[in-house]
């Protein structure tokens, strides 16, 4: 009798075209403790959906308590919170409730972990799906976009929707379509920040908390392994200079993939081509690079300066060490 009990629990949604911001939010609901076990209901009949254990973007309500996420009534204007200005969507609203426990459950992190991949995961992958369902442009409506975008994962989700002219095909298997493939992707998209891009910024982080033990200036880094270190340097400096920990690194220093050495100049900001400071030695190689710096086992210096490299690690951090120093 419980185990029949368990396979009534449903979650609703409206019936007749679909979006992506629903199929990803009965994904997500599907995969927490709670709703693991929903079947999923599409109608848009008042007693149909108030018989539903949780009801996503329909119903005009928006009620964590009752399990009610809406965002199409007058007056709605939920954000995930002051630093993101955009309204969310049905897939925004139960991200806000169940994400950590949907990111916490795929990789099994802890909280600290858990919460920076909550933010990184709603920025870059559940925003712009809220931004597309309440119609916020991307750009100024007064610009006119070069070309049209139409592979994003909304636009994939809309065209899973029978034709216009289509009295055929089977509209809820569609559906399920949609949820599995919304669901795929935000998988992939947890799997990558969680197993990818925060190892690294652990990498990066460890870097900096001793930099003062490989140069007294604390203006050079070395990185344990290469991994992607810009953005997540430009982050932690930030996240450093507020807690009045003033941080401002010029190098970082790395093996490369042929067992040498690079010194690579951090940029002015993020996504910038000008460096904080570039490297002297410009275009020189090999002996001549080595002549010039004074230091053994040269092998070049980018023609911009913005990169250079050396056999040895100890030969790498006295040309970063020099290039410090240096006075144009």
């Amino acid at each position: 009798m419980e185990a029949e009990k368990r396979k009534r629990r449903t979650i609703g949604t409206h019936n007749g075209t679909f979006h992506c911001d629903e199929a990803l939010a009965i994904f997500m609901l599907l995969k927490t403790s709670q709703f693991s076990d929903c079947e999923v209901k599409r109608s848009r009949d008042p007693k149909e959906l108030a018989e539903c254990d949780v009801v996503v973007d329909v119903g005009g309500v928006y009620d964590p308590e009752t399990h009610r996420y809406d965002h199409h009534q007058i007056g709605f204007t939920g954000t995930l919170d002051d630093a993101h200005p955009i309204k969310l969507s049905s897939a925004g609203l139960v991200y806000k409730h169940f994400g950590r426990e949907v990111i916490a459950g795929l990789l099994g992190t802890d909280a600290a972990r858990t919460e920076i991949l909550f933010y990184r995961v709603y920025k870059h992958f559940i925003e712009p799906i809220d931004a597309i369902d309440n119609g916020v442009d991307a750009y100024p409506s007064d610009l006119v976009a070069k070309y049209h975008v139409g592979t994003d994962l909304s636009s994939r989700v809309a065209g899973l929707n029978p034709w216009w002219n289509d009295t055929t095909t089977d509209i809820n298997a569609q559906f399920q379509k949609a949820i599995a493939l919304t669901g795929a992707e935000l998988v992939d998209c947890i799997e990558y920040y969680g197993k990818a891009w925060l190892p690294a910024r652990s990498l990066v982080e460890e870097a900096l908390k001793s930099r003062f033990e490989l140069d007294s200036s604390g203006e050079l880094l070395r990185l344990s392994r290469f991994c992607p270190w810009k953005e997540h340097l430009s982050d932690l400096e930030d996240e450093m200079n507020a807690r009045g920990e003033p941080v401002a690194i010029k190098y970082c220093l790395y093996q490369d993939s042929n067992g040498s050495w690079r010194v690579q100049c951090v940029s002015l900001r993020k996504g910038s081509f000008e460096n904080r400071k570039s490297l002297p030695w410009k275009g020189l190689r090999d002996d001549a690079l080595s002549a010039a710096s004074g230091v053994p086992g040269g092998i070049f210096v980018h023609i911009s300066g913005f990169i250079g490299g050396n056999k040895t690690f100890e030969g790498a951090l006295e040309m970063a060490r020099k290039a410090l120093s240096f006075q144009e």
